[in-house]
This record gives C-alpha cells, sequence and structure tokens, in this order.
C-alpha cells in the first residue's frame, strides 16, 4: 500500500535540476531543458510587524534600490551558500510552484542543486533542507566546478584532465577534473558581485559619485573589460549617481580604460586562484591542461578580453564555453538525467 501510495503521489513528477547561484537562479526540468531564468532576490514587505513575500526573482530585483521602508528586496545567497534560510526556502518554493503550476500538490520531485566546491557541510546542510522544506521528495547535490564541465561538454568521465574556471556572482570555481571526480579544486570568495563593488568603489573614489549596484552591474555587463583597451581609452559611458560633494544628482563620463582599472583587483585574485590551481595540479594531469587547455564558464566568463588576458598569464590555451550563463545549469540537468553521470551525486 505504501509503495502505491509513493508511485501515486510521485506519478507525472517532473525531477528538477536547480543552479542556486548568488546572482540568478536556472531551473532544469527533466526532458524539457530550462525553464526558468531569474534573479535571486526576494522583496519582502512588513505590515503590522508581520513578513510577507511580495516579489519573487525578475519583479524583486526591479525594486532593488527603490523600495520604501516598509518592503527590502534580500538576496538570501552571498558568496555562493545561503546567508538566510527562511528567505532562501521562500525563493526555491516559488520557483518549484513557477514551473510546476497549480499542479504542484501531487508532485515530489527529485531535485539536484549544486553547491561551491568550498562549501561547508553545514552550509550544504542549509541548502538541502531548503529544497527538502519546499516539498522535494530527494535532495541530491553537485560541486558546481563538476557541473560547469559536464555542460561545457568537457571529458569529465575520461581518464583526461581538463580544467574548468567558473566565474558566477559570488565566487569563482577553479577545478581540475578527470574520472568523475575533483583532482584538485579551489574556492575564490570573488566573483560578478565583487566587480560591481569595485566598480562602485572606483566612481565614488575618483568621481565623488555615489552609484548604486544596480547601475554598476549594468556598467559591468556592457562595458566591462578585463585589460586597457588598445588605443587606451576604448569606449566612454555615462553615469548617473548622487554627488557626494553638493549631495544632488549628476552624471559623469568615464572610459573603458578606468573600468579595466576598476576590476584589476578582482581579475587579478581570479588569476591567482588558477595559477595556484595549477601549482598543485599532478604532472600527468597538468601535461593533459597543455592539450586540454582552460574552459571559463559562469557569468564573469563573458568580461570582454578575460580569455586572451588569462591566455597571456598561464601560456595555456583559454576557450569560453558555448553558453556560459546556463552551463552549470545544463551540467546539473544532465547529471540529473543521464547514467554515465549519476556517480558524480551527493546525498549527503
Amino acid at each position: 500500500m505504501a509503495s502505491l501510495m509513493s508511485r501515486f503521489f510521485k506519478f507525472g513528477s517532473q525531477n528538477m535540476a536547480i543552479d542556486l547561484g548568488t546572482a540568478n537562479t536556472l531551473v532544469y526540468v527533466q526532458d524539457r531543458g530550462i525553464v526558468l531564468n531569474e534573479p535571486s532576490v526576494v522583496a519582502i514587505e512588513t505590515i503590522n510587524g508581520i513578513k510577507k513575500v511580495k516579489a519573487v526573482g525578475e519583479d524583486a530585483k526591479m525594486m532593488m534600490g527603490k523600495t520604501p521602508d516598509s518592503i527590502e528586496a534580500i538576496r538570501p545567497l552571498r558568496d555562493g551558500v545561503i546567508a538566510d534560510i527562511e528567505i532562501a526556502e521562500e525563493m526555491i518554493k516559488h520557483f518549484i510552484r513557477k514551473v510546476h503550476g497549480k499542479r504542484s500538490l501531487f508532485r515530489y520531485p527529485e531535485i539536484v542543486i549544486c553547491v561551491p566546491s568550498g562549501s561547508t557541510s553545514v552550509e550544504r546542510r542549509a541548502i538541502r533542507d531548503a529544497a527538502s522544506n519546499a516539498g522535494a521528495s530527494q535532495v541530491y547535490l553537485i560541486l558546481e566546478p563538476m557541473a560547469a564541465a559536464i555542460g561545457a561538454d568537457m571529458p569529465v568521465t575520461e581518464p583526461v584532465g581538463s580544467m574548468v574556471v567558473d566565474i558566477g556572482g559570488g565566487t569563482t570555481e577553479v577545478a581540475v577534473l578527470s574520472l568523475r571526480g575533483l583532482a584538485y579544486t579551489t574556492s575564490v570568495r570573488v566573483g560578478g558581485d565583487k566587480m560591481d563593488e569595485a566598480i562602485v568603489s572606483y566612481v565614488r573614489r575618483h568621481h565623488n559619485l555615489l552609484i548604486g549596484d544596480a547601475t554598476a552591474e549594468r556598467i559591468k555587463k556592457d562595458y566591462g573589460i578585463a585589460t586597457i583597451p588598445a588605443d587606451g581609452i576604448g569606449e566612454t559611458i555615462h553615469i548617473k549617481g548622487r554627488d557626494l560633494v553638493n549631495g544632488v544628482p549628476k552624471e559623469i563620463t568615464i572610459s573603458q580604460a578606468n573600468i579595466a582599472e576598476a576590476l584589476s583587483e578582482p581579475i587579478g585574485a581570479i588569476i591567482e586562484g588558477v595559477r595556484i590551481a595549477l601549482e598543485n595540479t599532478a604532472p600527468e594531469l597538468a601535461a593533459d591542461i597543455v592539450d586540454q587547455g582552460i574552459v571559463l564558464t559562469g557569468g564573469g566568463a563573458m568580461i570582454q578580453g578575460l580569455d586572451e588576458y588569462l591566455r597571456e598569464e598561464t601560456g595555456l590555451p583559454v576557450s569560453v564555453a558555448e553558453d556560459p550563463l546556463s552551463c552549470v545549469a545544463l551540467g546539473t540537468g544532465r547529471a540529473m538525467e543521464d547514467p554515465v553521470y549519476r556517480g558524480v551525486l551527493m546525498t549527503a
């Protein structure tokens, strides 16, 4: 009877893979592919001391930096791990409901969630608990660099060494993979968020102008560059913010060369992480990496000229994955669907 009930509840259940990112959450549904890609933001409204969810995802992100006192836009993940378990749970529940629609009452899917390789057992338990409380019948975890490598079609199941650098919103995962395992991995707590902070700090320091995180993110996406352009200036950018001297709104103009200068510290930290990983790689695997090269994934891989800069610094071939933003979600989904990769999933 119990097994009959179990089959009844799981009838038509669609297993899901979730890339629970610091900046964006992507949901991959079995046999359907990526069905959701929204910012990892939750807006909480407080009325008479009672908190309730006002908006999640895209709608909540539009409120960031523009909310009244009664509404707070929160990002429940920081540096790739859950900082606010209750809000993260609400966010996961919302995305599951959005994907499954109103039929979710009798659906208890298996969920695979990726976690940073440097996350602690406590942080992993928090992610597993959040997914379980959101309605998952079984929760599996997969390490982020492994998911990124599978999503980028790298030969992770073969006895060949390959290196992936996944630059996410909160962390950069650098890993050497071989035979379904991580031969060496390091997690650098530098990613897209630190790049945004670097731009805010640079504009404040050099122009006495205060800009918001959303403006900094837009500048990074549209004009971010790893090295100073050949002409020493590059494109010019108009930025609006608040003048810290007069306290009034103001517009200034900066160049791509200034953006490269602002991003030099976070990008330097990523390069250093790659160097450390290469120094700690076994000789046979290092020989393979000379042939295979380094593959960049994640949103940070789209920074203009980053692959060329890394190529100059390491002397190794460097390429950007075909779809860097979706690599981790695709890899997590494939690990869930394909028996070949099933061995990389963790239950604990």
